[in-house]
């Protein structure tokens, strides 16, 4: 599976409108290959579901989004994960082992769904 992270630095950008860079990685075997960065313009929406679907990617991990860029994501079969906070490379590496978001890496007072796999 290849999933893409809004990045500002090495964390998950906190507003998906502020941020300019993808970190897109494939998972595969508990393992994360082949991470690359891209950049993008958030608020052009069906230009980055191109890419994301160009790129294969099946999943968006962000922080706090607007409902009408996630739809128009999620119109494009983009799956949205969003409110999520914390170093990007550690939410790969426990999608990689977990196949989940964990509590710790949402933004307070947002908690995921149960049983919320990426796969």
């Amino acid at each position: 599976m290849k999933i893409a992270i809004t990045t500002w630095g090495n964390r998950v950008s906190p507003v998906f409108d502020a941020a300019k860079t993808l970190l897109i990685a494939e998972i595969e075997n508990h393992s994360i290959h082949n991470n690359k960065y891209e950049s993008f313009q958030p608020d052009d929406v069906i230009a980055l579901a191109a890419l994301l679907n160009r790129e294969k990617v099946t999943a968006l991990i962000c922080g706090a989004i607007s409902e009408s860029c996630a739809a128009r994501l999620v119109e494009n079969e983009i799956r949205i994960f969003a409110f999520v906070t914390g170093n990007a490379m550690d939410i790969l590496d426990c999608l990689a082992r977990h196949n989940t978001i964990k509590p710790a890496f949402m933004m307070p007072g947002c908690t995921p769904l149960p049983g919320r796999p990426l796969a």
